[in-house]
């Protein structure tokens, strides 16, 4: 089993694999899905690499964001870069771009980013097709099905971190209300924002999409024995301190030890809403933070008072720098810090007025951060080392050896000894060794800054011994596809009701619902599990087709023997791909987040772009309301406004049973003028629009 960790730059890395991480994963500065973290470039790398190797353990580089046509040559160098500086492989997230990469260099070991959406076996086998060793799966992807894809193919999955609110690469939120891209590693994250509802006990300003943090803990061993292999924590814009503290409670928890205290660290370094199990295992109510946003640390304690001042009874040893925050009745009122020690606890301190009961939350811990920065994984080697007069001096370790280049001249006064030579050796320059050492003399002389040289370049000798640098890939030069020529005019139309003309693609709000007459593409949602699929098999069938935002689609349409229309969703941005999609989609739709001239250069037959309608920018895999069924009015529409008065339509359907999924669409209404692709009109949303149009991104594209 492995235990993968983030690094959003060196010193999270080193923290992680000090702290016992098997891999870790980190981004270049370029095609990133996480922009704003410090990120590798090639030295950096390589060093990292190295440190890594060194340790038995493993480094994957995310080239993750979707790449344009303009791109791709920087996209394939900076994929070799990453696996000459010693990657052992790396995330994409464009299926069809990494089988491209996958047939350039067949060296490369490829992972399937979860930002594909990979949430069923449909998808698992399509990766596997297209050269994907491994899929980093959705993380709204349900245990069961999870069980089932890892028979298809290597999974890993998320036990630790943040949430993002909607599905794995399917959210413009950030994108279409403020023109930042998650896509390309720049997400604003608008789902932490506040946003009220018009539902019943909805209507105060709450946190309404904002996901507490995930922590799986001791239900890791459902998803091992699911037949997941790898155990991801997430975190590339954390502290080292936060790393380090997660890989110490998951090492705790799959080496049989006690994790409680490790857990405790864990909470302190960083802790969204109490955490949540995620939607594996089903939603919970703890799944949504509607009343906290940020970090609140470990509970405590509780404000109480003594002679008019404030005190937290706790068992808690304070230290100067430690950090507190006030909760009262869930919410965050302000900060306070220990004043001094008292009976029972400490004095308390703060800029806000504290009430009897409020709840006291540790947030910094200064012996918990340094302590979770310490060290407890090294390679233990010994060094044999042989220093005679007349003689180079002599060093093997590990079947390696190395001599000096100047031989050895006996000593006049205070010769050499072996506790000396042992005690300099054992200094590792930052390496992580733990090093023994069994040392002769005859009591040489060698001046102390001769004898630092010498280790220097022993254990330089010893890594490029234990981690030979990589042949370099060659740069193999590839005569792109051109664009195709676009034949004729169509239209294509999202919604319930079919149009007067153009291809139909049925949405319906209740899947449980007989489709129209006539033959119509089914929609189908990018999360798409086992009993969704038990669900609408037969409205497959009878439909003829189906459009999915997924490229489960591809081989789902293969297996009911129906056409697809490859969607919006599949994220169609650069000729290879758009090429690729021709295989296996009658239709297919380009990405909605580049301009109308991307758009034309990518035009081809059977290629549509959305350019009118409605824009769905969230899809979420759970009910917004916490499930609270006995309470729902079920309206198929409600209005989300956010802190700055724009109205979001939030849409309930129900594709399997009576759980409810939900979807966000922009706060204004899509208009554009058509370019030389056909136009996708979406009606999904039709009947709860307001005034608001927008251009979104035909004139400038945010990719």
């Amino acid at each position: 089993m492995e235990l993968l960790a983030p690094a959003g730059g060196e010193s999270s890395a080193i923290a992680a694999l000090d702290a016992g991480a098997d891999a870790i994963y980190l981004g270049l500065r370029a095609f990133s899905a996480r922009k704003e973290a410090e990120n590798f470039e090639g030295a950096a790398l390589a060093r990292t690499a190295t440190y890594a190797h060194l340790l038995g353990a493993k480094v994957y580089v995310a080239l993750n964001t979707l790449i344009k046509d303009s791109e791709l040559e920087d996209f394939f160098a900076s994929a070799r870069l990453a696996w000459d500086m010693g990657a052992d492989a790396i995330l994409v997230q464009d299926l069809f771009l990494g089988r491209e990469l996958k047939r350039r260099y067949p060296e490369i070991v490829l992972h399937l980013s979860t930002q594909a959406g990979c949430c069923n076996v449909y998808g698992a086998e399509l990766a596997k097709r297209c050269g994907f060793s491994r899929v980093v799966l959705a993380r709204e992807t349900p245990l069961s099905d999870m069980a089932a894809i890892s028979k298809v193919i290597e999974t890993e999955a998320f036990v630790q971190g943040a949430l993002c609110s909607s599905f794995s690469g399917q959210c413009y939120l950030s994108s279409f209300a403020g023109g930042n891209s998650g896509n390309r590693g720049r997400c604003k994250q608008p789902c932490r924002k506040k946003y009220r509802i018009d539902r019943k006990g909805c209507e105060a300003e709450a946190y309404a999409l904002s996901v507490s943090d995930l922590s799986v803990g001791p239900r890791i061993a459902e998803l091992i024995e699911a037949g997941v292999v790898s155990l991801k924590i997430e975190g590339r814009m954390r502290r080292p301190e936060y790393v380090a503290a997660a890989v110490k409670y998951y090492r705790a928890l799959l080496d049989g030890q006690d994790a409680r205290e490790a857990f405790r660290a864990l909470m302190r370094a960083y802790n969204r809403g109490d955490y949540t199990e995620g939607l594996a295992f089903g939603q919970k109510k703890d799944f949504l933070s509607r009343m906290v946003q940020g970090h609140i640390g470990e509970p405590i304690g509780t404000v109480s008072f003594r002679h008019g001042m404030p005190v937290c009874r706790t068992s808690y040893v304070a230290e100067r720098g430690d950090g507190l925050k006030i909760l009262r009745g869930g919410r965050e009122v302000g900060a306070a810090v220990f004043k001094e020690a008292c009976e029972g606890g400490y004095l308390l301190s703060s800029r806000v007025r504290l009430m009897e009961g409020d709840e006291v939350r540790l947030t910094t811990s200064v012996s918990s951060n340094a302590a979770a920065l310490v060290p407890v994984k090294f390679r233990n080697i010994r060094i044999a080392a042989r220093f005679f007069a007349g003689e180079t001096p002599k060093f093997s370790c590990e079947g390696f050896s190395f001599a000096g280049e100047e031989p050895l001249s006996p000593a006049r006064t205070a010769p050499l000894t072996a506790e000396e030579i042992a005690a300099c050796l054992q200094k590792t320059d930052g390496l992580p060794f733990a090093v023994s050492v069994q040392a002769e003399t005859d009591g040489v002389f060698l001046p102390k800054s001769a004898l630092n040289a010498l280790r220097r370049d022993l254990y330089a000798a010893l890594v490029a011994h234990l981690c030979p640098p990589r042949d370099p890939l060659p740069v193999r030069e590839v005569v792109y596809p051109a664009p195709m020529p676009v034949i004729g005019r169509q239209r294509a139309v999202i919604g319930e009701t079919r149009p007067r003309e153009g291809i139909f693609i049925w949405k319906p709000r209740d899947y449980a619902t007989s489709p129209p007459p006539g033959e119509c593409f089914l929609y189908l949602p990018p999360l798409f599990t086992s009993r969704d699929e038990e669900a609408v098999k037969s409205l497959i069938v009878r439909c003829g087709g189906i459009y999915t935002d997924g490229a489960y689609g591809i081989l789902l349409a293969e297996k009911y023997g129906v056409k697809l229309f490859a969607g919006t969703g599949f994220q169609l941005s650069n000729r290879v791909s758009v090429a690729a999609i021709g295989e296996f989609a009658r239709y297919f739709a380009l990405s909605k987040e580049i301009s109308r001239a991307e758009q034309d250069a990518l035009a081809a037959e059977n290629a549509f772009a959305l350019t009118e309608g409605d824009v769905r920018v969230m899809d979420l895999g759970y009910c917004v309301f916490s499930r609270t069924c006995g309470d729902c009015d079920r309206r198929a529409f409600y209005r989300m406004t956010d802190e700055d008065g724009r109205v979001f339509p939030l849409h309930r359907y129900s594709i399997s049973g009576m759980v409810c999924r939900f979807e966000v669409y922009n706060c204004a209404t899509l208009k554009t003028e058509r370019g030389k692709c056909s136009p996708l009109i979406d009606e999904s949303a039709k009947e709860a629009r307001g005034d608001r149009t927008t251009r979104g991104h035909s004139e400038r594209s945010v990719l």
